[in-house]
């Protein structure tokens, strides 16, 4: 079942709520950045947020947002195609563009609408040369369910040659308190390490014998308590994990178990996946009155490496005129 309903105005634009539902999950997702608000499982609320849809329009961490033109940072803030430099806006740690800068997906308004019993399409125009990236690029996302699996189908096409990269940015706490306690598996051999500004040196770095190996369960509290150099730098897990080196669907690439019973799995056809603990999540006003720590929940954001428009040995992200770029993620749920 799809409901809608006018929840805030944003610029003179109403912005609307959709409300999925199939008696095991029940989805709210604004039109302002195709933003996940709740999804709720067994009486639970398992993903970070704010309580008023207000609160996402001056919010700084990307909560539940779709985020593109391309999903996480591209070093320098800038790349080249054909030879031709492309600047774009810095936005994070005065170096890099990160999530597509200030006319990211997620600080839109897109258009939703029903799409079938169960699923709403949101729609998007982003013009060429918005934070400095080249062409014209139709977008879409689908969020639909399917019994306890929330699925997430993108589609973009662009009028030029142009990097794209999407994902979710949704904090998952799986309605608990204390989210340290959490256990988290990653299907990943792999991992990219990155320098003081978290960009990617272009490496691959096998897990094995390091606090990366998430291969068998790990509280998440003793995972960003690490003293590997790269976990300090980053206060946490804030990387890439390397599922492949091409697109094809891959099954529970990473699941986070909570001591309440509920579980939620990842999967994907994308390269990697970033693991984000809320490193540097600070804000003083979430969901129910609690600020937004530290720790709060887990980001499984799956996509393309960073810095992929600048790093040749990386899975492409370039996509040519009026190439159909699609892709797919999954969150299923348990317990």
């Amino acid at each position: 079942m799809v409901t809608s309903k006018i929840v805030a105005r944003l610029n003179e634009t109403d912005v609307r709520e959709f409300t999925l539902s199939n008696g095991i999950l029940t989805v709210n997702i604004l039109e302002y950045g195709a933003t996940i608000h709740n999804i709720f499982y067994k009486g639970a609320d398992c993903v970070c947020g704010y309580d008023s849809a207000v609160e996402y329009f001056v919010g700084d961490s990307y909560q539940g947002a779709t985020v593109g033109r391309y999903a996480n940072r591209i070093g320098g803030a800038g790349f080249e195609i054909d030879g031709k430099k492309y600047t774009l806006d810095i936005n994070d740690r005065d170096v890099n563009c990160l999530h597509g800068g200030e006319t990211s997906i997620a600080k839109s308004v897109l258009s939703g609408k029903a799409v079938g019993e169960n699923a709403v399409e949101f729609t998007h125009f982003s013009k060429d040369g918005e934070s400095g990236f080249p062409a014209n690029v139709e977008f879409s996302v689908v969020f639909e369910l399917e019994n306890g699996t929330l699925r997430l189908r993108y589609k973009a096409t662009p009028d030029a040659k142009t990097h794209l990269n999407f994902t979710n940015h949704a904090y998952f706490n799986l309605g608990m308190e204390n989210n340290e306690d959490i256990m988290i598996t990653v299907k990943a051999d792999f991992m990219t390490p990155v320098d003081k500004n978290l960009i990617p040196t272009g490496e691959l770095l096998d897990v094995t014998a390091t606090d990366f190996d998430l291969r068998k369960p790990t509280r998440v509290g003793d995972a960003v308590k690490s003293s590997n150099p790269l976990i300090v730098e980053a206060k946490g897990i804030d990387h890439n994990f390397v599922l492949g080196d091409k697109k094809e669907y891959k099954k529970d690439v990473a699941t986070l178990s909570a001591p309440n019973g509920i579980s939620v799995s990842c999967s994907t056809d994308l390269p990697g996946i970033q693991i984000y603990t809320a490193s540097w999540l600070d804000e003083p006003n979430g969901k129910n009155g609690k600020p937004l720590c530290q720790y709060a929940g887990v980001c499984l954001e799956t996509q393309f490496f960073p810095d992929s428009p600048n790093k040749p040995s990386f899975p492409s992200t370039l996509v040519g005129a009026n190439e159909i770029f699609t892709t797919v993620t999954e969150y299923t749920f348990k317990g």
